[in-house]
């Protein structure tokens, strides 16, 4: 499967995605919130959009940082896995529920976004908040465009 267009060949696209990496990057070098909830929240939302590609970045990024299989392949039924900590879990839900917004009504529950500040302060939670927002502007892209995961090699973005 190839992509359907070299969004970066077309000027006014590549500016527009250079300044939407630019807002991930700050948030993934200056946030508090631990990198590998970080991953875990971009993965999950990864998994629910279906994006084959972002899929393959962010299972292949906490693979190399250290992170478990065990838990690697349990990321998609976390819910029945006793893998995660409370706070991941509580992320895990809250990017479930940003990501499903139309599967339910309102959007993320009050019990959850509750759960969610037991463990997070406000930075931490504008930082999943963001994140929860721009990993899934990446997957419609990724999904819309048709761009395979499989060839990420972790750190090539540097």
């Amino acid at each position: 499967m190839e992509p359907r267009l070299n969004l970066f060949s077309i000027p006014v696209v590549a500016k527009a995605l250079k300044n939407f990496g630019a807002a991930s990057a700050a948030l993934i070098k200056e946030s508090t919130l631990p990198k590998t909830t970080q991953d875990l929240v971009m993965l999950r939302a990864s998994q629910i959009n279906g994006c084959g590609y972002c899929t393959d970045v962010h299972s292949k990024d906490l693979a190399h940082a250290g992170e478990t299989s065990t838990r690697l392949n349990l990321v998609a039924a976390w819910r029945e896995a006793k893998v995660f900590t409370d706070a991941e879990r509580a992320a895990l839900e809250l990017t479930e529920q940003g990501t499903r917004i139309a599967d339910g009504a309102g959007g993320i529950t009050d019990d959850a976004w509750s759960n969610a500040a037991k463990y997070y302060d406000d930075e931490q939670l504008g930082a999943i908040v963001c994140f929860i927002s721009l990993i899934n502007s990446s997957n419609r892209i990724g999904v819309l465009n048709r761009i395979a995961g499989g060839d990420y090699t972790p750190g090539q973005f540097g």
